[in-house]
């Protein structure tokens, strides 16, 4: 019987550390989680690409020279820059003695403000665009000029509406904006696009798409069958146009195209305003074309890669990629990568099954 009382004691003992071990972690993980939300805000992050740019150059340069060649054009290089920081910093001081501190900034070096989006359906990454270019606004000379380097096909009108509206700013600011397209900017990719004085794109990127669509299935008739009633109670005429589970009516349908069709001339008028040398009808036909087309049709305006032309502005302006870097908890990282790896499938096989056709 003592052996009993022993053994139960010592089952008990082991299961309230389990409990609290476990109580221990919830409670943890939760003061943590209350912490990452009162700093959930991010932060902006810059680099300078000339000094990446650089570095580059210099690992090359040092791979392949003579060491002993390398060694006397480093120690030159050194001494080279040491005499132009001296003169700077004497040409600074001077102007902050005679009171023409801004004299000497509008003789500074051009600035070039690498921005990136990246789109999904629903143009999330606008709330860190939102912000990269408040950042920007904030310093940004006349002379000064905003790239983003701009990749999406498109996705909800009203995100993309913001998205491109984010960009417009800029211009109201008389900054000048240049969007490169690497791979593709279609419909509200192409929306954002259009706003900016100029549009690059590499031969091969996917441009154009000006058309609006929308698809929705409809399982009535298999409720139908199945002797299931839906019902669907509204106020307002067309507060529903089609439905999923619904009986659609030609007076639903006619309307739902009806809107449709206001908002592809909404697009139309949009893509006009700021890009009046094209033939609007002609390349608002829901179409894409692949950047030699797109110059063609006067979609974009030269055809060059992001890289190229950074590695070109550099030669002559301080080019600086800005970021807005937002902390996220845990749990919400390993969501968004896990999201990320499924689009990503899914998306290589989509791309598999509509586009092998163009390289088979």
């Amino acid at each position: 019987m003592t052996e009993f009382f022993y053994e139960y004691g010592l089952f008990a003992a082991k299961l309230g550390t389990f409990v609290f071990a476990i109580l221990l972690i919830i409670a943890v993980s939760a003061l943590a989680s209350r912490r990452i939300k009162k700093s959930r805000k991010g932060h902006i992050e810059t680099s300078k690409i000339n000094d990446e740019i650089d570095a580059m150059r210099f690992a090359l340069d040092a791979g392949v020279s003579d060491p002993e060649h390398f060694k006397l054009h480093l120690k030159q290089k050194h001494k080279r820059k040491k005499l132009e920081r001296k003169t700077r910093l004497k040409k600074l001081k001077q102007a902050m003695r005679d009171g023409s501190a801004s004299a000497s900034d509008a003789k500074a070096k051009k600035r070039v403000f690498v921005l990136d989006f990246n789109g999904d359906i629903r143009a999330a990454a606008v709330s860190g665009l939102r912000r990269e270019i408040t950042a920007v606004l904030s310093m940004a000379r006349p002379k000064d000029e905003v790239l983003v380097r701009l990749e999406s096909r498109g996705g909800m009108v009203h995100a993309y509406g913001l998205a491109a509206s984010q960009l417009q700013r800029i211009k109201q600011q008389e900054i000048g904006l240049t969007v490169c397209v690497d791979k593709v900017a279609a419909s509200g990719g192409y929306m954002m696009a259009c706003v900016a004085d100029k549009i690059l794109a590499a031969p091969f990127a996917i441009l154009g798409s000006i058309g609006v669509v929308a698809q929705l299935p409809n399982f009535h008739r298999l409720l139908k069958k199945h002797d299931v009633d839906f019902e669907l109670i509204t106020a307002g005429e067309y507060k529903r146009t089609l439905t999923v589970f619904g009986e659609n009516t030609d007076k639903g349908r006619e309307k739902f195209i009806e809107d449709i069709e206001d908002i592809h001339s909404l697009f139309k008028q949009f893509v006009s305003e700021h890009r009046p040398q094209l033939e609007i009808e002609k390349v608002a036909t829901g179409e894409s074309w692949f950047g030699q087309r797109a110059l063609e049709h006067e979609l974009v305006d030269e055809l060059t890669t992001s890289d190229e032309y950074i590695v070109k502005a550099c030669e002559s302006a301080d080019v600086f990629e800005v970021k807005y870097i937002e902390k996220k908890p845990l749990p919400q990282r390993l969501g968004i990568a896990m999201q990320d790896t499924l689009d990503g499938l899914l998306l290589r096989w989509w791309e598999r099954g509509v586009f092998t056709r163009f390289f088979s």
